[in-house]
């Protein structure tokens, strides 16, 4: 239990990073927190959004992993927002406070739905450069829940958390995912009411994605083959409406394959931004580029050999 909070690297992390709280609406309440590391310099770099139970600490590993190869990472906490639109209005407004122009979008579940509509909802003037979907969906219709997504915030947060862990993997996992999962309820627990239903409300509110207001973003979509709480046919969704994606497949991983299979998801990260090195999006410090470069092609080679290996 709690692997993951003892863990040498996360605690590193914790002393390491600094959480900021940055308000940008006229109401004072809606603060987003935030870790913001990696050189300063970059005007391009990479966002991370998480799930409903997730906060920003959730892309740790991501976080460690990619700083040390010269990428800036920001990874966020959403303060409530009860609507698509507000929440992309306040997401802009975050962004020109940070006076980042344009950026990546790594998105987790809701996270990837709210980095796909912030895309569209900005698609005249783009904010987002490149989408890195993981676990995520393309219409809230598939949660069949549109019909209570209005009444979310009359529920107490007992009852909103049972709902949330419903969506968890049951029965036997790896002792890497069941540490993720330990994580994750914890995070979890860490929100209040008005957090958890407005993220539910975000989630099940009757919307989808117009694929063709953002047509020209690179994306990759990134999903597991093991048990998630994604359907196959949510899946099959997000092929069709991005026909020229690059697909990263993991073969297990479960919801939160960030915390349990890092190292493949930071390969695959690498991998998506590598298409933007040496142009105005890169994500990297341009002096990294080339240690950087070996990296990804040894583990790349590592990769193959294990695969083979398998097979």
């Amino acid at each position: 239990m709690e692997e993951i909070r003892v863990s040498p690297d996360y605690n590193w992390f914790r002393s390491t990073v600094p959480l900021k709280r940055i308000i940008v609406d006229d109401d004072d309440s809606k603060v987003w927190s935030l870790y913001d590391a990696g050189p300063k310099t970059i005007r391009c770099p990479i966002i991370f959004l998480p799930p409903v139970s997730g906060t920003a600490e959730v892309f740790f590993h991501q976080i460690l992993a990619l700083t040390g190869w010269g990428y800036r990472v920001i990874s966020l906490q959403y303060p409530v927002y009860w609507d698509l639109l507000e929440f992309c209005d306040g997401f802009r407004k975050l962004l020109d406070h940070l006076q980042l122009d344009k950026v990546h979008l790594f998105g987790a579940s809701l996270g990837g739905f709210l980095a796909q509509k912030f895309a569209e909802v900005t698609h005249k003037s783009p904010r987002v450069h490149s989408l890195v979907l993981c676990n995520s969906f393309s219409d809230t219709s598939i949660f069949n829940q549109t019909w209570t997504a209005n009444s979310f915030w009359l529920m107490p947060a007992f009852m909103l958390k049972k709902i949330v862990l419903g969506n968890f993997a049951k029965g036997p996992v790896d002792p890497k995912m069941a540490d993720a999962i330990d994580f994750m309820v914890d995070r979890l627990e860490s929100l209040n009411q008005s957090e958890l239903a407005s993220r539910l409300t975000l989630n099940c509110q009757n919307s989808y994605v117009e694929p063709h207001k953002i047509k020209d973003v690179a994306v990759t979509i990134m999903d597991v083959f093991d048990q998630s709480a994604l359907s196959n046919e949510a899946k099959e969704e997000m092929y069709k409406l991005y026909p020229n994606a690059r697909r990263a497949h993991l073969k297990t991983g479960g919801n939160f394959p960030y915390l349990c299979r890092s190292a493949e998801v930071n390969l695959y990260i690498q991998i998506h931004l590598r298409q933007f090195h040496g142009t105005r999006y890169a994500a990297i410090n341009p002096a990294m580029v080339s240690a950087e470069e070996l990296e990804v092609q040894q583990s790349s080679l590592n990769n193959c050999r294990e695969s083979d290996e398998e097979s």
